[in-house]
């Protein structure tokens, strides 16, 4: 018997396509159009200060400044591309630097435009903004401290948050890291964050700072999480807050966070299970490695078991709106002589040290970009001005390009849209659209060189390629 499509039968077939999409939506809605910050510095509780983001970008412009005291000695630290031509005679290089601050159209190469845009973008940030994140360490940055010690670290840390939220001298984003939600540890980690919660509110007449953040390390499981939840919605109907104030981040450090018993990924039932509490996941490259019985020598950010774990990642968490972040080198860009009346043989090896950590912090970091991880973590100010040297390098040295092919690109969207062609390659565009979102991000470019791409303000705090064509077909209909 030959069947027939009725339109009650089509109805019902549009409509269940309907809830199965709505329901894709709603698990993968994109990235979120919010600040990611570019890093996040870690530091014990027992040493938080209200201004300790402001001290630590003060050492690290010192630093900076004290071992690349311009941007060709900057340029040669990194040995960055075509170091080696610079000149190296103290009037050859302070000829090329007048000629840089009187103008760069007297300046024929162009690498050393860059540098020098670079290295100072760098001098402003650790001037103006030196901490984007900051994390208040009770685990291993904490150390091994009795109970009574964590007690008053607790409180200590959130009087002194209070202090900063009324000076106004807290990073843009902040949180804590409890200890993991082990057996053995559970009871001290809520305890904590109890003793803190309660000091921090009291303190600030029941506020909150901004983009505050309760980090869980070496989460295994699920309920791990929907504990901390569960403890989440307590507090806050203890404390009068609005359900969902509190967030958390994860961290994924352990093997069974990437594949679990089941030869499952769990990440996606991780997020799931905190209803939305959960902003981030964090990638604890130390812990990882060790879990994967790499030795101590090998374990660095670049390795092959880093890689995979963060492919598995993105892979599991792209599109939910989930911010990932890289791990930290461990490798300290601090020399071994201390003072600063030391010989010139002490002085050349510090700086030697100095440079050779740095170049390997450069590298690592712009291995995380080349994965498209955003975010990593530093641990000592000196770590600072490579973070955002290898940042705003890594956008910088191809911004013109990617301004005249997003151009180009979107005239050729118009141009498609007008005739009411099909404009199908909505994938490059977005590529391209990815690299401004990032580079404003981090503050490489400014919204006036956005601008030249042909989008508006606007139109790019879309996110979405193929939002911008839809909003621009509408507009000419």
């Amino acid at each position: 018997m030959k069947r027939t499509i009725t339109k009650t039968s089509i109805r019902n077939v549009w409509a269940r396509l309907k809830r199965a999409n709505e329901s894709f939506q709603k698990i993968y809605p994109g990235d979120l159009p919010n600040r990611q910050p570019v890093h996040t510095v870690y530091g014990g509780a027992h040493l938080f200060k209200s201004d300790t983001a402001q001290g630590l970008g003060r050492s690290a412009l010192k630093n900076f400044e004290l071992y690349a005291p311009n941007c060709i000695a900057f340029a040669k630290a990194l040995r960055l591309p075509g170091y080696c031509v610079l000149p190296s005679k103290k009037k050859e290089v302070e000829a090329l630097l007048n000629a840089l601050k009187k103008g760069k159209k007297s300046v024929k190469n162009k690498r050393v435009k860059l540098y020098w845009d670079v290295y100072r973008k760098v001098i402003k940030k650790l001037k103006n903004e030196p901490v984007e994140d900051f994390r208040i360490d009770f685990e291993d940055g904490f150390g091994n401290r009795t109970d009574e010690e964590e007690d008053q670290a607790a409180i200590a840390a959130a009087n002194e948050v209070a202090i900063g939220m009324k000076n106004g001298t807290l990073p843009p984003f902040i949180g804590i890291r409890i200890k993991p939600m082990t057996e053995e540890l559970k009871e001290r980690s809520m305890r904590t964050l109890d003793l803190f919660l309660t000091a921090l509110l009291n303190a600030t007449d029941n506020q909150l700072p901004d983009n505050f953040v309760v980090m869980l390390p070496k989460v295994t499981i699920p309920v791990q999480v929907e504990t901390l939840c569960t403890i989440f919605d307590v507090m806050e109907q203890k404390r009068g807050l609005e359900n969902g104030s509190l967030k958390m981040e994860i961290m994924v450090e352990t093997t069974q966070a990437v594949i679990n018993s089941e030869g499952v990924n769990p990440l996606r039932k991780f997020i799931t299970v905190s209803k939305g509490r959960c902003i981030a996941t964090h990638f604890g490259t130390y812990d990882y490695t060790a879990s994967n019985n790499i030795t101590a020598k090998y374990q660095h950010m670049d390795h092959a078991v880093c890689d995979f774990a963060h492919f598995m990642t993105k892979v599991s968490l792209a599109h939910t709106g989930v911010f990932l972040s890289d791990g930290a080198s461990n490798i300290m860009p601090v020399g071994p002589h201390r003072g600063t009346d030391l010989s010139k043989a002490k002085f050349k090896e510090n700086r030697d040290v100095v440079h050779r950590a740095w170049r390997i912090g450069y590298d690592q970091i712009r291995h995380s970009l080349w994965k498209g991880l955003y975010q990593g973590w530093d641990l000592h100010p000196a770590q600072l001005p490579v973070r955002y040297a290898a940042l705003y390098t890594f956008f910088l040295e191809s911004v013109d390009d990617a301004t005249l092919r997003l151009k180009a690109f979107m005239e050729k969207a118009a141009q498609a849209t007008l005739s009411g062609d099909v404009f199908d390659d909505a994938a490059t565009g977005q590529g391209l659209l990815n690299y401004f979102l990032k580079a404003l991000n981090c503050g490489a470019i400014s919204k006036k060189q956005a601008l030249k791409t042909g989008l508006t303000i606007e139109e790019i705090q879309l996110r979405s390629f193929s939002k911008i064509l839809e909003q621009r077909r509408e507009q000419n209909s």
